[in-house]
């Protein structure tokens, strides 16, 4: 972690409008951080309830979708729900399934075959449904760009409802009975950012006219598949998911109870986290490994011992998953050149599977910190994942190279494409020059929410109330707070092969104690004694009656000044909040005058400004006497900063209290 980027927040925030709603100072702090001081926002956000459900029937193209369904309803006719293989997908699927077996409908569920006939809608399913006797098919979670496809359907006397949440393209909606996105640029509704399986949800609250009763059926499954999609866990979203967990905890679906209680599983509590890192990829891996009716079974299923089965399989595919992943991951390394991730990364084999090289993706986009394009030849065609990183818009990157792809479609985060073997170079190059045109904003290593500068404020009541921002996900990820230039009074390694790190540390006259998972402190190059930055979450920690608090580390380095001694030289007045643990006293100032005398040069840069600190005083006291200094007159230079100044007697006595500097330092 040393050679890592921290993004530390050195300004205040200003938490004065959320104390006076009674919010607890460190979740005001924390909200201020982000930028959430609106009331009406915080409201929602800390105590969301049924008041963010928005009207389905507000959604364009709703009211024709709850008309054609209930006309299916009322005639028996058969109808077929297409889906997704992924998480989302099938959650999507499993909903309006159930709901329509409810009412007696004769329904049948399609999800293609990932290697065989790739995402969306096609012809030859259709043509599959038409025959079997289906006379509705509507999609969950994809078709917003199968204008052709829905073409074919009309042709062949097949209704098509489309539900979707992907992007859409500008002018190409495709002709069908009704089309759901609430992407569509001309869409009124609220929230933009449903699931697949959200949307899925108010089409069958708007058919059945009973939200609460679907809420109540159903929002396990919006939860699973919202947070496996990564949508933003806020306003509608947020409570669909709080939902979601409380009745995972409390009564959830046979399937989900298997899952929750297989050794595999090592939740207390279900928990955002847990589903994206334990349920999520157990039920994609059946989607990843052309198995997805088993995952489908599951959800469907009202018997236990049936779903104790099912989940035993499906963890014997994630297995099997995860060894195709490792394969294919260590091939893709040996495989990229040296300097080949200045850019994205586009790489082609044959004989990668299809459904595995979207995780592979996103782990080398993580590793190189650039987008990342898998793609699987089959002959002359290939398949391809795209994950972005930052906030690169893959899609809009897609969009731009479309001369070079025979389809794409997706998110701004994640995409698919298919493109020929012939175009693989072009492509490559097309999307290099659209990165290096539109070059994404560098994500720091660790991003800090907010700078602690006071002890009090980890109190557990503080802490405790931090639990009102769960659940933690997209556009609501769980908080890091960091502490600068604390003592390390402890380290040593826990676990059975001592693997990770037990320490604690004085901050601001306190011991706190902590816990970093997967670190050892010979490689964070630290030890007792020293003065370290700290990342953290902080948590409750219960033990035989006694409750603290435990300071969970994301991140650990020796300290480093650098930073904020910039921004002092600079005289960035906000940043003296964060300095305000190194106020010079006047034996400071004497102290550098007797070390330095009239014989003081300022460096015309940081690292020789840092190189003359006297032994034994930190840095950022050394950065705030010369600014103070400089303020007061007693040095100059051309341009009235203090880099390259140096001593100028002054004509009068100066009162260096008097100064900028030190009176809002005296103020905090």
């Amino acid at each position: 972690m040393a050679e890592s980027i921290w993004k530390i927040p050195y300004t205040q925030p200003d938490s004065r409008t959320l104390l006076n709603m009674g919010v607890s100072p460190l979740l005001a702090e924390l909200l201020a951080a982000r930028g959430i001081t609106d009331p009406e926002t915080v409201n929602g956000l800390l105590h969301c309830g049924p008041e963010q459900l928005h009207d389905p029937l507000s959604m364009l193209g709703m009211e024709s979708a709850r008309d054609r369904i209930l006309q299916a309803v009322a005639k028996g006719e058969q109808v077929a729900v297409y889906g997704d293989y992924d998480v989302d997908g099938i959650t999507a699927t499993c909903l309006l399934t159930d709901w329509l077996r409810s009412r007696r409908v004769p329904c049948v569920w399609y999800i293609p075959d990932r290697d065989e006939e790739g995402y969306g809608l096609n012809p030859d399913a259709l043509q599959k449904l038409r025959d079997s006797g289906s006379t509705l098919v509507v999609s969950v979670d994809c078709g917003i760009t199968a204008a052709e496809e829905a073409a074919y359907a009309r042709s062949i006397g097949l209704d098509l409802i489309i539900t979707d949440h992907h992007e859409c393209r500008d002018g190409s909606i495709p002709q069908a009975c009704a089309v759901i996105d609430p992407k569509r640029s001309d869409d009124p509704y609220p929230n933009p950012s449903l699931a697949g399986v959200g949307v899925a949800f108010k089409l069958v609250c708007a058919c059945s006219g009973d939200p609460a009763g679907m809420l109540d059926r159903y929002a396990d499954l919006v939860a699973v598949g919202t947070i496996a999609d990564v949508m933003p866990l806020t306003s509608e979203n947020r409570y669909l998911v709080r939902r979601g967990l409380e009745k995972l905890e409390k009564n959830p679906r046979p399937g989900f109870a298997a899952m929750m209680k297989d050794p595999g599983s090592t939740a207390r509590r279900p928990n955002a986290g847990f589903i994206g890192f334990s349920l999520a990829p157990r039920l994609n891996a059946a989607g990843r490994l052309g198995c997805v009716e088993k995952a489908e079974e599951l959800m469907l299923t009202e018997d236990s011992g049936e779903a104790a089965r099912i989940t035993a399989e499906l963890g014997d595919l994630n297995r099997r998953r995860q060894k195709i992943e490792t394969e294919i991951w260590r091939d893709a390394l040996s495989r990229l050149r040296e300097g080949a991730a200045d850019g994205p990364i586009v790489l082609a084999a044959e004989g990668w599977h299809q459904g595995v090289v979207g995780i592979v993706a996103s782990r080398l986009s993580e590793q190189f910190c650039v987008p990342a394009v898998m793609i699987t030849l089959n002959g002359d065609d290939g398949k391809g994942s795209c994950r972005s990183y930052g906030n690169f818009n893959i899609y809009e990157a897609l969009s731009a190279c479309a001369e070079h792809l025979t389809g794409f479609g997706g998110h701004a985060l994640a995409a698919g494409l298919n493109l020929r073997r012939e175009s693989i170079d072009a492509f490559r190059e097309a999307l290099q020059h659209y990165y290096h045109e539109h070059p994404p904003t560098p994500r720091p290593d660790v991003d800090c929410d907010l700078l602690l500068c006071d002890a009090s404020l980890l109190s557990i009541e503080n802490v405790r109330d931090l639990d009102l921002l769960e659940p933690y996900g997209s556009a609501n990820p769980k908080p890091v707070f960091c502490i600068t230039a604390v003592r390390l009074l402890s380290a040593y390694g826990v676990g059975s092969e001592k693997q990770h790190l037990k320490f604690s540390v004085e901050f601001d006259g306190r011991r706190f104690d902590g816990i970093f998972f997967s670190h050892a402190k010979e490689k964070l190059g630290i030890k007792a004694g020293d003065l370290i930055d700290l990342a953290f979450t902080p948590q409750i920690n219960e033990y035989m009656g006694n409750v603290s608090v435990q300071l969970t580390a994301c991140a650990m380095r020796p300290h480093q000044p650098d930073s904020l001694c910039e921004r002092i030289l600079e005289k960035d007045c906000g940043a003296l909040w964060a300095a305000q643990p190194f106020k010079p006293e006047r034996s400071d100032f004497v102290r550098l005058w007797k070390h330095f005398g009239p014989r003081l040069r300022v460096a015309s840069e940081l690292t020789g400004v840092l190189a003359l600190c006297p032994p034994e005083m930190e840095p950022e006291r050394f950065c705030l006497c010369l600014a103070v200094f400089s303020q007061a007159g007693l040095l100059r230079s051309r341009d009235g900063g203090v880099y390259s100044s140096s001593y100028e007697r002054p004509e009068t006595k100066v009162d260096l209290d008097d100064t900028e500097i030190m009176r809002i330092l005296h103020s905090l």
